[in-house]
């Protein structure tokens, strides 16, 4: 402990900040008149009076809670912790007509559940004010006063929360975006770009990504003295017994007055600008909320067509923006264009600073401006940088150079090659929809498929013993390269990760996008959707299968089972055929309803069921002409009576369709298990022809495992 903090007799604080800021913290709660003592991995502890305690609730931008500590000390056990409760005077904190909330932090041998450690606390509480009042409080999930507990390694913190809900909830976003930043992590990354300084400077500010408003709504704060907490309601200290009220109302008294003198001397100019008109209106009521209306110019504008007032632009000032930087897989084919978009956008502007705050640096690789600094955060447990650039040098006015340098020139070599011999193929076939890669190099471990002119491009998990950061590395340069070499543009690029997928989520949406188009196939039309599902609605290595049933279906009962969208039934019916698809999935079956649709085919015609393919093939007591059998590997959905193994099952599977089969009829069974062995002693009984290698087409001749074929039929 240093002399100063012996001296000092002012009550201890911790105030709590996101991880990575609290260095900015401590700079501020020094400001406000705070002695700090220690950045910890909770935030400041620092000491004040109640006037600085308050003032860190109206002005910190930076703080998530203000709390008071009560008791620290070692426990054991559940009953030590209870008498650690039961020593704080509660009564002498808050009336008992007041309602409270526990909350409650951390685990131990003897607490592995935080409801149970709340409970604990919260009883020691309630008979503390039994004690010394007769009565007790009541506890309530909006509780009047908040006490929070912090159990690490034996020890335990009790503190009083005086700022109640969380401060970075300044009362202006109730409408927070779609990939919203919290407040005051905005406000940390505007401070480490130094805007407070370009602000006193009457600078201005442009967001070219300004999503729902709230960098441009902190900036706003900060370059017109607007205290972050005065649109708050409600604040933990205010059934404190401690809680001085008239001190309090005289700190709101000067921040409202210093905030109708800062709006109303604000210098600087404020722009944000964003593609997304849902949310610019967003942005709208945001800045409403916060006082701000008509100082923060907001404009529907795209990053390539970024532009403001010469005057402005000639003034100097700061261009920041937090882009998307791919937390989820499939928005990364369309983020490289987006960075390469706004280094040219910033070029616009060649002696402000740049700032980019993401959470790939890979991605801002793309932007070729000298790097002055950079600074490490987290971001809802994602870790990220923000990216200081200083004004364009020669290097920034140079082209993009081509992606199609290092070790990722063999993969583009290689789809160089394969592009050259397949297009011709496609060409001469008739073939709109075709594989162009399959991880022929394993270091690039994609498949790459082409659907008419859209590239879908599937990652396989690389294995555990790939560092994380050079897989994305690589897929990123996959992405890079691949617009180049396919002439393929990165917006008609779409990525996904291939995972071996079993029950409901072989069943379930990848992402809330939706892309649904139609591509040639022989004589139909088929509707594929590239985002939505892990499969597309159309197996590429089964086209030379469908393409044979259309050949051989005319006039004939085609059964389809397992028809997924029923591609195969499309064909079949196209032909002449009258056709039963049957699967579980109602997604499935609606979408093959709509490929009959698309060719005009009235589905109504032709039987759709929903049902288990095994229970159904026990009831049915149809006979077909021709039966197209292609069952997953494996499969445990709720629907079916046990589980399907395509290896241990495919005997029954086989005879209960050939019982379904008419004389002269032929099943065409089909799996990709890439070990699978066919039982033909267990069904010798049937005349059994491979076709494996005939099914498999060109575009997957790379791969000859990647399916089974069979001919099955009745021995005359």
């Amino acid at each position: 402990m240093t002399q100063n903090e012996q001296n000092d007799s002012n009550p201890r604080w911790l105030a709590v900040c996101a991880k990575g800021t609290e260095a900015l913290l401590a700079d501020e709660i020094r400001h406000l008149g705070g002695n700090v003592h220690k950045e910890g991995h909770l935030g400041v502890h620092f000491s004040g009076d109640s006037e600085v305690a308050y003032r860190v609730c109206l002005w910190s931008r930076l703080a998530s809670r203000l709390l008071l500590p009560l008791q620290e000390c070692q426990v054991d056990n559940v009953d030590q912790m209870y008498e650690a409760a039961r020593s704080v005077d509660w009564s002498e904190l808050f009336p008992v007509e007041a309602t409270f909330r526990i909350d409650f932090h951390g685990r131990s041998n003897f607490i592995n559940n935080t409801q149970f450690g709340a409970q604990k606390i919260k009883d020691a509480v309630v008979d503390t004010f039994r004690d010394k009042t007769g009565s007790r409080p009541s506890v309530d999930k909006a509780g009047d006063i908040r006490i929070e507990a912090q159990l690490r390694k034996g020890l335990l913190h009790l503190y009083l929360n005086i700022s109640g809900d969380s401060l970075h909830r300044r009362g202006y976003r109730l409408q927070p975006g779609k990939a919203p930043l919290k407040e005051n992590l905005a406000a940390a990354l505007l401070i480490r770009a130094g805007w407070p300084a370009l602000a006193a400077e009457g600078k201005a500010l442009v967001d070219p990504m300004c999503g729902s408003g709230t960098l441009l709504i902190e900036a706003g704060l900060m370059a017109a003295d607007v205290a972050p907490g005065l649109n708050r309601q409600g604040w933990g200290f205010d059934r404190w017994l401690g809680h001085d009220r008239k001190l309090w109302m005289s700190l709101v008294d000067e921040a409202r007055q210093r905030r109708t003198a800062g709006i109303n001397g604000l210098q600087s100019r404020i722009y944000g600008f964003d593609i997304d008109e849902e949310q610019l209106n967003a942005a709208r009521k945001n800045l409403e909320r916060s006082g701000l209306a008509g100082k923060i110019h907001l404009e529907r504008r795209s990053v390539e067509d970024l532009r403001i007032q010469k005057e402005t632009a000639e003034q100097g000032g700061m261009l920041i923006c937090n882009p998307p930087y791919g937390e989820r897989l499939s928005e990364l084919p369309q983020l490289a264009p987006l960075y390469q978009q706004l280094h040219d956008a910033a070029m616009s502007l060649p002696d402000w600073r740049l700032v980019v705050y993401t959470g790939n640096t890979d991605l801002a690789r793309a932007i070729r401006r000298p790097l002055e600094k950079q600074y490490r955060f987290l971001n809802a447990q994602i870790e990220t940088r923000l990216l200081i650039f200083g004004a364009a040098d020669e290097r920034s006015t140079q082209p993009q150079p081509s992606a199609i340098r290092g070790p990722v020139e063999a993969f583009a070599n290689r789809i160089k090659k394969n592009m050259k011999t397949l297009a011709k193929w496609a060409k001469r076939e008739d073939i709109h929809c075709y594989r162009v890669y399959d991880a022929d190099i394993p270091e690039y471990a994609v498949a790459v498929d082409r659907y008419e002119d859209w590239l879908h491009v599937q990652e396989y998990v690389p294995p555990k013993s790939i560092d994380p950061q050079v897989a994305e590395r690589r897929l990123l340069d996959i992405l890079a390269v691949l617009p180049e070499v396919t002439g393929v543009p990165a917006e008609q690029i779409v990525l996904k990760r291939r995972e071996r997928q079993t029950g409901k989520k072989q069943y379930e949406k990848q992402n809330d996008d939706k892309r649904t188009m139609e591509v040639r196939e022989g004589q139909v039309r088929l509707l594929v959707n590239l985002r939505d599902y892990l499969d597309t609605g159309l197996f590429l290595d089964h086209r030379p299968t469908r393409l044979h049933i259309a050949k051989q279906a005319q006039g004939k009962r085609f059964l389809n089972l397992f028809c997924y969208t029923a591609t195969g039934s499309v064909h079949a019916a196209a032909a002449g055929a009258t056709c039963t698809s049957v699967d579980m999935s109602r997604t499935y079956l609606n979408w093959g309803r709509d490929n009959f649709r698309l060719n005009s085919i009235n589905p109504d015609n032709h039987a759709f069921v929903q049902a288990d393919c095994l229970q159904w093939l026990k009831d049915d007591r149809g006979e077909y002409d021709l039966i197209f059998m292609d069952p997953p590997t494996f499969s445990n959905s709720k629907r079916m009576e046990g589980v399907l193994d395509i290896q241990r099952d495919h005997v029954d599977l086989i005879r209960m369709a050939m019982d379904r089969l008419a004389s002269g009829g032929t099943l065409i069974f089909s799996n990709n298990l890439r070990k699978f062995a066919l039982d033909r002693d267990a069904l010798a009984e049937f005349d059994i022809k491979d076709v494996s290698g005939k099914s498999i087409p060109k575009d997957f001749d790379r791969r000859q495992n990647i399916h089974v074929c069979f001919e099955i039929s009745h021995r005359t």
